[in-house]
């Protein structure tokens, strides 16, 4: 039974490389999803339902349920994917990604939402002025961020645009199918996130009767500032329940 890592936006695979390190696991894969550091299919149209039906095609291909932990979007689209699939999902662990109608968007993605502005953001993105927002507003130390600008290009900027704007209603859309997932949940958030804040992981972590929220004293980006602990967590959490789905 694999251990499948989903990243969010800006991010591909790499993201998880710090915390992939630390876990003493061999079965780990870490999966770009399209347009974020790979081509996307022809006719795919980044919206959050066809990023759902991607990961589901590709789990199926697995053949096994698998423990799948996500960050950011990838926590979104993994909850919905175990939500919708519980027969694919043996555990599951996501951070930093509401799921819930009262979430209100964070400003840039309201920016990526607008038609005008969120092409205009694009178009101007200069990689070191970006750079330095990362850092300064989500405190992703100065070489990551670097490394992670470095890797939006044409493609993953047209996914991100595509992504935000069918996800206007997202929370309201997919909250209510959370009951639905049965697999052991965790729920892991840095705590001083302004863009997701604390709140909505305790609100994830009920609705999808996580016993707990691993609080982690960073920002959004716990894989980047947190990568020791984040494994310690997500590495306990599938020792714990090591017969599950067996």
């Amino acid at each position: 039974m694999p251990a499948i890592l989903i990243h969010g936006v800006p991010d591909t695979h790499h993201v998880w490389d710090g915390v992939r390190r630390y876990l003493t696991r061999t079965d780990v894969e870490a999966w770009d999803l399209p347009g974020f550091g790979v081509p996307r299919p022809d006719g795919f149209g980044s919206t959050k339902e066809e990023y759902v039906d991607w990961l589901i095609d590709r789990l199926e291909r697995v053949g096994e349920p698998v423990d799948l932990v996500g960050h950011d979007w990838g926590c979104i689209l993994t909850a919905r994917v175990a939500s919708l699939r519980p027969d694919l999902v043996r555990t599951w662990a996501g951070g930093n990604g509401p799921v819930d109608a009262g979430y209100v968007w964070h400003p840039l993605a309201k920016i990526w939402q607008d038609p005008i502005e969120g092409d205009r953001f694009m178009s101007e993105l200069e990689p070191e002025s970006f750079t330095n927002d990362v850092v300064a507003g989500f405190d992703v130390p100065v070489d990551l961020a670097r490394e992670m600008v470095s890797r939006v290009d044409e493609p993953m900027k047209d996914s991100v645009l595509r992504l935000y704007r069918s996800a206007l209603t997202m929370g309201a859309e997919w909250e209510p199918a959370l009951s639905q997932v049965a697999a052991p949940c965790l729920v892991f958030w840095g705590v001083l996130d302004p863009a997701c804040q604390i709140e909505f992981g305790e609100k994830l972590a009920a609705s999808l009767r996580a016993p707990e929220v691993v609080r982690l004293d960073c920002n959004h980006w716990p894989l980047l500032q947190k990568p020791a602990e984040v494994a310690t967590a997500i590495e306990t959490h599938w020792n714990r329940h090591a017969g599950a789905g067996r």
